[in-house]
């Protein structure tokens, strides 16, 4: 167990003020993460694996650095990873997969942006009890699971808006990514530039330049998918 600990440090990383420890698993899960991105990017299955580990892993360090909230949009992700898995292996009578690589319709585009919008508006406004409610939710759930946890101090969102569109987008994201739906990279871009710039903002340059990977990947999944869309004769709004 003492290789799960975030105390557990690979490497000191001087950047910033007094330098950045790395841990193990914070290490693995990074690296599970971005192979999870980059595998999505070419369309294999296999990426669902190590988006399994990723989640697994970063709910682990949430859990020991209090982010409980964190925590349970890694258990929303983890089932989104099983469930791509599924929905990516069906295979139709000729064996080839059901799903294939398509742009939204129009009236699904429009539908998706409304529900966006107003999940931003709201989360925005009340992202602090949201996340007070979540944390209170998990940390009830651990103790009665016998673990010796506390009701954490949460202090006040640094950035409500922005952080409202990074989990709202990637909720979302994450949701056409199991569809194979093109538009899932557009937003996994939006998403990676802004947290590129908060977690800069906030010091935390590890992260900001994990995200700025992450940035090049989504652009280059973007590319790749409206190929395989014109091919599969998806149009973009059609």
């Amino acid at each position: 167990m003492d290789f799960l600990s975030t105390q557990n440090i690979l490497v000191h990383i001087p950047v910033g003020a007094g330098g950045y420890d790395l841990s193990w698993i914070e290490a693995i899960g990074t690296v599970a993460g971005l192979l999870c991105i980059w595998l999505a990017s070419l369309e294999k299955i296999s990426n669902y694996l190590f988006g399994i580990i990723n989640v697994a892993l970063f709910a682990i360090i949430f859990f020991q650095i209090q982010l409980y909230a964190s925590l349970l949009l890694q258990l929303f992700f983890f089932g989104a990873n099983i469930y791509g898995w599924y929905a990516w292996s069906r295979q139709g009578k000729d064996n080839q997969a059901v799903l294939q690589i398509r742009w939204l319709t129009l009236p699904k585009a429009i539908g998706w942006l409304v529900a966006i919008v107003i999940a931003i508006g709201l989360m925005t406004v009340y992202i602090d009890p949201v996340f007070a409610f979540l944390t209170h939710v998990a940390v009830s759930a651990m103790q009665s699971l016998g673990l010796n946890v506390a009701q954490p101090v949460l202090e006040p969102d640094a950035f409500p808006f922005w952080d409202s569109c990074m989990m709202v987008l990637s909720i979302v994201a994450m949701i056409l990514m199991t569809r194979k739906y093109v538009e899932n990279w557009i937003l996994w871009t939006i998403v990676n530039v802004i947290s590129i710039v908060i977690f800069a903002l906030q010091g935390v340059y590890a992260m900001s330049l994990e995200y700025l990977l992450l940035l090049f990947i989504a652009l280059n999944g973007t590319r790749m998918w409206r190929k395989s869309a014109r091919q599969h004769g998806s149009r973009l709004l059609s």
